[in-house]
């Protein structure tokens, strides 16, 4: 049982990154914090984000990867999804919390005068909003520890007002406040050998803010030797065994292991004072092993979307979530599974070929009009080769679009995000999300987040929510999903998709909208596609009852 917050102060540990980005910091602050919650203790993880943007729903995935989509609607960073795989247990707006959010609500109030005619600077009232919504977050989860990542990397000016919080922080809070740096221990090729001096200078570069880290995790190829531990503690004023390495691994859920063996949550439980526990490991270390297993089966997943793409590289954060659902379903089920990413607009140029003859199909969240069209093509190339079909959010939409002009026969079928003008709008917006677009408000304002849904007796979905357990209540059909998208399936034509043999097998409880749309089993082995995002919702250790039963299709054919 998690330790009662009444017997002791919260304690704090902040994670700073060094070197350069997405050097793994979230994944290592995910891996600590849950270190911690199996050794007994109540966390919380924050990330603060250094962007002026008040979330992350309007970034484009290619700027900084896909936004993660929690329950309450909130639109954050990808390390946020991180923290629920790894904790099992849903974040919100508590858990994210930008820049531009915190400028906002500081500007807010001096517009209201709560400043009461004060000069309102950076410091204090910056960094006080900082902290106090810190104890915000420990108040409100009962936290014993509180987990704080910092976005970005040392030295850069757009975040050093959160660094100054934690200086401020451990001032005022002495015994209760610890600082972790993870940095970057690179082996250039030439040389043959790791290099500690970027991480030193990112040493110095906290020291010059005032910060002495009580860690340091080196990120590197392989374990860091000793020769190397012991530079850095000579030059970084630090003892031996507080350099701990994270080197590169297979799967990042074998983080965890790799610093509980390295004692890092003890050693981190001895600095904040807190009862040295060790942590129940038996369930993740199953994990591991089944990730590390080899499948009887291989199977190959085409992705057709739209993110691939930056400059001459391909991006796989863009669609992260997706991924890790395909992965989770895929350890669960012993099935080795390849992914094939294809540019939808690739498929516009040079035709429907590219896409082969896979084990299955996906095509995942998009907004507007590139690529719309290979997209479609993917959904009937799948149907029509009986391969197994998932389409999420945008690819349920494009796959409502594919089946009226394919079947039914409304050649300009659309949706109206791609053109207005069509006569058959199968895909438009209803009546609150017009105000939202006339207004030209795009941020927070999509159906975002948890939403119920009834799911009809006799489909497909019913059978894999029941085989799954993903009923919140079976006798009602009741399910839940998290959503991202202001376009809606048009009733107004249901009777022409239901009159050529498309099933509508989930409706929203609130507002009656389509959520699920299925082909029944005797005119496809498996064709399936949410208005929902499943993919947010999967966990290392529960995979998502749409994915397993798609990954099941998938070894079939």
């Amino acid at each position: 049982m998690p330790l009662s917050n009444k017997k002791h102060k919260t304690k704090y540990i902040f994670v700073s990154g060094g070197v350069i980005s997405g050097i793994g910091k979230g994944t290592t602050a995910a891996s600590i914090a849950f270190l911690l919650k199996a050794a007994g203790y109540k966390v919380a993880p924050i990330k603060f984000e250094n962007y002026l943007n008040l979330d992350a729903g309007t970034i484009n995935p290619i700027e900084h990867g896909d936004p993660f989509l929690c329950e309450d609607g909130t639109e954050a960073d990808m390390d946020i999804g991180s923290y629920e795989k790894f904790l099992h247990e849903d974040m919100g707006k508590e858990n994210f919390v930008t820049m531009g959010d915190i400028y906002k609500t500081v500007i807010d109030r001096e517009r209201r005068f709560e400043y009461n005619g004060e000069d309102v600077e950076a410091i204090p009232y910056i960094t006080d909003e900082i902290i106090k919504r810190l104890d915000h977050l420990a108040r409100k989860k009962n936290a014993d520890i509180v987990t704080i990542e910092l976005g970005g990397t040392a030295g850069e000016y757009q975040n050093v007002l959160y660094y100054e919080a934690s200086r401020i922080l451990t001032l005022k809070r002495p015994g209760d406040v610890i600082h972790i740096h993870v940095s970057y221990v690179p082996t250039p090729g030439h040389l043959g050998e790791p290099k500690t001096k970027p991480t030193q200078l990112s040493i110095k570069m906290l020291n010059s803010m005032g910060i002495q880290p009580d860690f340091i995790i080196t990120r590197s190829e392989k374990y860091l030797d000793q020769r190397r531990k012991d530079r850095l503690a000579l030059f970084c004023s630090m003892q031996e065994e507080d350099i701990i390495s994270n080197p590169d691994l297979g799967s990042i859920y074998e983080i965890p292991i790799v610093l509980n063996k390295q004692d890092l949550d003890q050693r981190i439980l001895k600095k904040l004072r807190l009862s040295v526990r060790k942590p129940k490991l038996a369930a993740w270390t199953n994990l591991i092993e089944k990730i590390k297993a080899k499948g009887k089966k291989n199977i190959e997943i085409a992705i057709v979307g739209k993110y691939f793409g930056t400059g001459d590289y391909q991006l796989r954060d863009s669609y992260a979530a997706l991924f890790d659902a395909i992965d989770h379903a895929s350890w669960k089920l012993g099935v080795n599974s390849k992914t094939h990413w294809i540019d939808a607009e690739k498929i516009e140029r040079e035709g429907i070929g590219l896409i082969g003859n896979p084990d299955g199909i996906i095509v995942p969240i998009g907004w507007g009009e590139r690529g719309a069209e290979g997209m479609i093509a993917a959904a009937s190339y799948a149907r029509n080769k009986k391969i197994p079909y998932l389409g999420l959010c945008y690819g349920m939409q494009l796959s409502a679009v594919s089946f009226a002009r394919d079947v039914i026969n409304f050649k300009d079928a659309n949706t109206t995000e791609n053109n207005p003008k069509t006569k058959h709008p199968v895909i438009h917006l209803i009546p609150k999300q017009k105000e939202f677009m006339e207004k030209r408000a795009y941020g927070g304002t999509m159906r975002l987040g948890a939403w119920d849904a009834i799911v009809k007796k006799d489909s497909m979905a019913f059978d894999i929510y029941k085989k799954y357990n993903g009923f919140l209540n079976i006798e009602k059909g009741l399910v839940s999903e998290r959503h991202r998208h202001r376009y809606e399936f048009n009733d107004r034509f249901t009777k022409d998709f239901e009159k050529k043999g498309l099933v509508i097998s989930a409706r929203s409880v609130v507002e009656n909208l389509a959520e699920i749309i299925e082909l029944p089993k005797d005119k496809h082995p498996f064709y399936i596609a949410t208005q929902g995002h499943p993919e947010y919702k999967s966990r290392p250790l529960n995979p998502h009852p749409i994915f397993l039963a798609f990954i099941e299709a998938c070894k079939k054919t």
